[in-house]
């Protein structure tokens, strides 16, 4: 509520004499809403589905010399016309350098072969989101990239297949983590490993360092590890899980295939 909202409850409940009083308090809608119902999850489903039909039809078409700009708005066409509302944030194509900045915005930059394209973007489907990522590249990319995407691709993978009910953000960012730090590249991770998505795009539980949200059956989160240089470029996989029997099982599944 705003604060003039506040200042007459409050004003009215003095006048009245009541013995009820305004407590402030934290997180009771956030903790209600990261748990998601049997209905919900089919929303999230749908929304999921139509970022990975988009990725499964605009991806084989990219060529080299198609500009970011061209790439975000023939995803977004896509999943507009194909029932989503209006995207729960900006569609992200970082090719080359770009990519480098996570939340990079597209530009008029040309794709080139042999160079890292990380490609972020969600559907919205009855007021539910969706949130993937993936890193392709049009060639067989030089060697640095191949080892980097293996890299998180492997924290990915160990990260969903080990993030359990009952962790906290931190324990179940640690487990991505720590395969990107072995790898040689913990400088290069800045952010958590996931967040919660639902009506929001970003909502909790967090899963980053520090994070003390504890993940429970029917939370729905994205698991997504990176690796960015600045100069060269960046790698990130992400997918939209849902905690499930106690294990996390991926919404997304548009494959991931490194170079194209």
């Amino acid at each position: 509520m705003s604060a003039a909202t506040h200042k007459e409850l409050s004003d009215a409940l003095g006048k009245s004499g009541s013995r009820v009083s305004l407590v402030a308090t934290e997180g009771i809608v956030d903790s209600l809403r990261a748990v998601k119902s049997a209905e919900e999850l089919k929303c999230l489903e749908a929304a999921a589905a139509l970022a990975d039909a988009a990725l499964e039809h605009v991806l084989p078409q990219v060529q080299p010399g198609t500009r970011e700009k061209r790439l975000a708005w023939d995803l977004e066409s896509f999943m507009r016309q194909n029932g989503s509302e209006p995207l729960p944030f900006d569609i992200i194509v970082a090719s080359g350098p770009n990519g480098a900045m996570p939340h990079a915005k597209p530009t008029d930059r040309a794709i080139l072969s042999n160079e890292p394209v990380v490609i972020d973007l969600g559907a919205k489907v009855r007021g539910y989101c969706s949130d993937i990522t993936r890193t392709i590249c049009l060639g067989d990319g030089d060697s640095a990239f191949q080892r980097i995407y293996e890299i998180v691709l492997g924290a990915q993978l160990t990260a969903i297949a080990t993030i359990r009910a009952g962790m906290t953000g931190e324990k179940a960012d640690q487990l991505g983590r720590t395969v990107i730090t072995q790898g040689g590249h913990g400088d290069d991770f800045g952010h958590g490993l996931g967040h919660g998505i639902g009506l929001a795009a970003h909502e909790e539980p967090r899963l980053g360092p520090g994070s003390s949200s504890v993940l429970a059956d029917g939370m729905v989160f994205t698991v997504e590890p990176g690796i960015y240089i600045s100069g060269w470029g960046g790698v990130r996989i992400e997918d939209t899980v849902i905690l499930e029997r106690g294990r996390a099982r991926p919404l997304t599944r548009a494959g991931k295939v490194r170079s194209q």
